[in-house]
């Protein structure tokens, strides 16, 4: 496809020197994928107009394997960094884009994975405004990690935070949970199921800016339960909001193929990351209106409400187990699932 491509099969360290190698690469795969009035100026930066409040977020992922059932490395770093914006109640716009190559990595694989970051940021209605590309030695990068940094404007509707949470509010979940980490352990373990596990990556922007259009302040929090899952997110805002935080095991949805491979890999679903869900604090008698929004758009068809909060246990999160009697959910020590984004 390109004068890049013909010479090299593979990422060289020459790639990275900021001659003609480098400008090589950055013009036939880049720019030329991503091409728009910002970036076609090949400046160090990008001036873009915004009017209103900015919601910024960045994020690097180093994912293992790079390529996954249901994504990539690429559409996963745009997918997370769109959706982390839209927890804020914003409406993502621009992004920022940033590679560290290995040398060795595969001319096909570094393209496929750009293709895949053009196809996730124009379903997400994202431009790639500005980025970089270094290149570092083999056996020193792990084949390549990328760094996102989205921007967005605040939604006029949005009153995002935990300080509006109040006893009786609803805790819904806009989909399967644990999805995403088990489709990255069930390839790394070579576990053979009925069904694949495909990630749920994918961006939820619209469905949160059609939430907000039609709700308003009656959704109090938005978080997106990525690393250390469901469980880590309920802890962290029950712990930092000094809030009761009560779920229900038999509400929480989840695949059939994804219960039975969290339980050969003895991990549990609350602790594993999805990257297609969102969790949603929403005003009480507003919850089941919100929860039906959310089933009738195609991101969110598996929607539903998992618990409330409740003057009881201030600062914990309980759940009330399927077979009777109550658990107590704490916190991760450590990392359960590494290299998942």
């Amino acid at each position: 496809m390109s004068s890049n491509k013909g010479k090299y099969d593979c990422i060289s360290l020459g790639h990275g020197s900021g001659g003609i190698m480098t400008r090589d690469l950055l013009d036939q795969i880049i720019f030329k994928t991503f091409s728009n009035p910002y970036l076609d100026k090949k400046h160090d930066g990008s001036i873009v107009p915004f009017e209103g409040e900015l919601a910024i977020s960045t994020d690097s992922f180093v994912v293992s394997p790079i390529f996954f059932k249901g994504g990539n490395i690429g559409s996963l770093a745009v997918h997370g960094t769109v959706n982390d914006v839209a927890m804020c109640g914003a409406i993502p716009k621009y992004l920022s884009l940033s590679f560290i190559v290995e040398e060795g990595l595969s001319m096909n694989d570094f393209q496929r994975i750009v293709n895949s970051i053009k196809t996730a940021s124009e379903t997400s209605g994202t431009i790639i405004i500005t980025g970089d590309t270094k290149v570092v030695e083999r056996g020193k990068g792990d084949k390549i990690f990328i760094n996102t940094t989205g921007f967005g404007l605040k939604h006029p509707k949005a009153r995002i935070s935990s300080e509006h949470i109040e006893t009786g509010d609803k805790i819904l979940v806009s989909g399967n949970i644990a999805q995403h980490g088990m489709a990255i352990m069930s390839e790394r373990e070579g576990l053979q199921f009925e069904s694949d596990i495909y990630s749920d990556s994918t961006n939820v922007n619209f469905l949160v800016s059609s939430l907000l259009d039609s709700f308003g302040d009656a959704i109090k929090l938005m978080r997106d339960p990525t690393r250390g899952g469901l469980a880590s997110v309920l802890c962290e805002i029950a712990e930092t909001d000094q809030l009761g935080v009560q779920i229900h095991e038999r509400a929480l949805p989840i695949d059939i193929q994804v219960s039975a491979a969290c339980e050969i890999l003895g991990l549990d679903p609350l602790f594993v990351a999805g990257e297609g869900i969102f969790l949603a604090f929403v005003k009480g008698n507003q919850s089941d209106a919100v929860l039906e929004a959310m089933m009738n758009d195609e991101k969110g068809k598996f929607a539903a409400c998992i618990g409330e909060i409740t003057n009881d246990h201030p600062g914990k999160v309980v759940m009330n187990s399927s077979i009777g009697g109550k658990r107590l959910v704490t916190p991760l020590i450590g990392e359960q699932l590494p290299r998942i984004c």
